[in-house]
């Protein structure tokens, strides 16, 4: 008994580890688009996520072989979207807003989520999913309306929130792909090839983009941020949230969605020292109580099946 407690707690602790390593990325990729270029920082990111994810993936490698045409066309598409696209989106969209911003825009990503497999996969809209959408939308205005700034960095934060939101739509993406291919591959080795397959995809603009940057240059608090952004918000955070997830049912996991723009916001706050604003409340709030809406939704949806 003491044991399947043990057992049980761990398994809550690597779900709420997960998500707050997840969250994380948003502030620290502030850290490092403002250090490095964005290409240079993206392939860091997803070179050394490959890197650190090799040695998990190694124990499944029998499973490569079973791998399908079909499959091999859903890994690309994770790697284009999931992991290419997220990655500049997000650090492009990064350097024009706050990390509370996008934290508050990141937070949108389960309501995004449960709207793509309405659209795309047929999924049905419940009262709480089509609630949970509306509420990420005018949180997202609320935060965005209220922080009443002039016409040119009002522009520019409009544009780079929009750039976040695009990172979110491609996050969405890698969810549902991966969803689908997690039901026969384990979700570990996926990213593992996801990340090296979309290495060749960052290393041209990387080599481009070198020209005018200057390692030495780069802060020792600023290269920290880059190796966590690829060895900890891609890599530990995989481990951690899949290897909860194989071992807890879907309603417990659901409930620690939450984690992750909790974890965001607080670190947005903790490293990168934004000023609070009541509006930052109170835009969070509001999608916040979408993401509980969707935790709920995932609960209800798990005890029916």
């Amino acid at each position: 008994m003491a044991e399947k407690q043990d057992k049980g707690r761990l398994t809550r602790l690597q779900l709420a580890l997960g998500m707050a390593v997840f969250g994380s990325a948003t502030p620290v990729s502030k850290i490092v688009t403002g250090a490095m270029p964005v290409f240079v920082g993206s392939a860091f990111r997803v070179g050394l996520g490959a890197l650190v994810l090799a040695p998990f993936a190694w124990k499944k490698r029998g499973e490569i072989g079973t791998l399908a045409r079909r499959d091999w066309l859903i890994v690309c598409l994770i790697a284009l979207f999931g992991m290419f696209g997220f990655s500049a989106l997000m650090l492009y969209g990064m350097k024009m807003v706050s990390g509370v911003v996008g934290a508050i825009v990141m937070s949108t990503a389960p309501a995004v989520t449960a709207a793509a497999s309405m659209l795309f996969f047929g999924d049905s809209a419940t009262w709480r999913k089509l609630t949970a959408i509306a509420l990420a939308v005018a949180g997202v205005l609320l935060l965005q309306l209220g922080q009443g700034s002039d016409g040119g960095s009002a522009s520019e934060m409009w544009l780079g929130a929009a750039l976040v939101f695009a990172a979110v739509c491609c996050e969405a993406s890698y969810t549902l792909l991966g969803k689908r291919m997690s039901e026969h591959v384990d979700p570990v080795l996926v990213a593992f090839l996801a990340s090296a397959l979309s290495v060749p995809l960052f290393l041209p603009f990387a080599v481009w983009q070198w020209a005018d940057f200057d390692a030495a240059q780069v802060s020792a608090g600023a290269w920290a941020a880059a190796i966590w952004y690829g060895a900890g918000t891609l890599s530990l955070g995989t481990w951690l949230w899949y290897s909860g997830l194989a071992k807890a049912e879907g309603a417990v996991a659901a409930a620690f969605m939450g984690v992750m723009p909790v974890s965001a916001l607080l670190l947005s706050y903790i490293l990168l020292g934004e000023e609070f604003r009541f509006v930052h409340l109170a835009g969070f709030g509001t999608v916040f109580a979408g993401v509980l809406l969707m935790s709920w939704e995932h609960a209800r949806m798990e005890k029916k099946a």
